[in-house]
């Protein structure tokens, strides 16, 4: 095996009852005790499953899931002491791919755990034979290199300006308002002063040679924010 788990979960006790269960079972385990430092720690390492409890400090596991779902298709399983159906529609609309209620048997634990990762390396042996993406218009993003290129020419971004665009290229057509790009990309706490999203974006749309009133690539969206509507080739 050897995949490496983020478990984040502010109760000790049961924190390390989990660890040593799935390190028993051969997998690395980092723990982490608030949704933040979840956050925090998910994006310095990869991991190939993350274990989120629904009730946790600074960043609940609800808004936890919905920040990492945004930025990666890895396995999420809610651990919840909710066990109504209404909150495990929740936990699994907010992008979690199983539901795990307590108290739960460490049997339990370890097969729900191994059924994801089992699912994980199928899709993510698919995901390496697909690195880059193309559009109409001429537009290439290479994901692994963090490459762009506007008909097969090199597109420069600056690291701020290609995170705005993977956020929303691989969320097509969702809505982003300005505060949400600030927060997930700038990692930051909207401050009320988010003029630094509309400078990047204007700065990306040159880039791209995608006027805003003719988009091909990113639409405003008046009174709500942005959106990706390029095409697939």
């Amino acid at each position: 095996m050897g995949e490496t788990i983020l478990l984040v979960e502010d109760d000790a006790e049961i924190a390390r009852i989990i660890r040593d269960t799935l390190r028993q079972q051969g997998y690395t385990v980092a723990w982490a005790t608030t949704g933040r430092e979840g956050w925090e720690d998910f994006q310095r390492a990869p991991y190939d499953l993350v274990l989120v409890d629904w009730m946790l400090p600074e960043m609940d596991g609800i808004a936890l899931c919905r920040t990492i779902r945004l930025a990666s298709d890895v396995p999420i399983i809610m651990i919840s002491a909710r066990k109504e159906d209404e909150d495990k529609v929740e936990g699994l609309d907010t992008g979690a791919d199983d539901y795990l209620a307590k108290p739960f048997s460490l049997m339990e634990l370890k097969a729900r755990v191994a059924s994801q990762l089992r699912r994980w390396r199928r899709y993510h042996g698919q995901q390496e034979q697909t690195r880059q993406s193309r559009y109409e218009g001429g537009l290439i993003i290479e994901w692994q290199n963090e490459r762009v290129l506007l008909k097969n020419g090199n597109v420069l971004l600056t690291p701020k300006e290609f995170e705005l665009l993977k956020l929303l290229a691989q969320n097509p057509e969702r809505i982003f308002s300005k505060g949400e790009l600030y927060e997930h990309v700038w990692q930051q706490p909207e401050l009320g002063d988010i003029h630094t999203v509309t400078v990047h974006i204007k700065a990306l749309r040159e880039k791209l040679d995608d006027p805003a009133k003719t988009p091909r690539f990113i639409q405003t969206v008046w009174g709500k924010g942005y959106r990706f509507i390029g095409e697939l080739l």
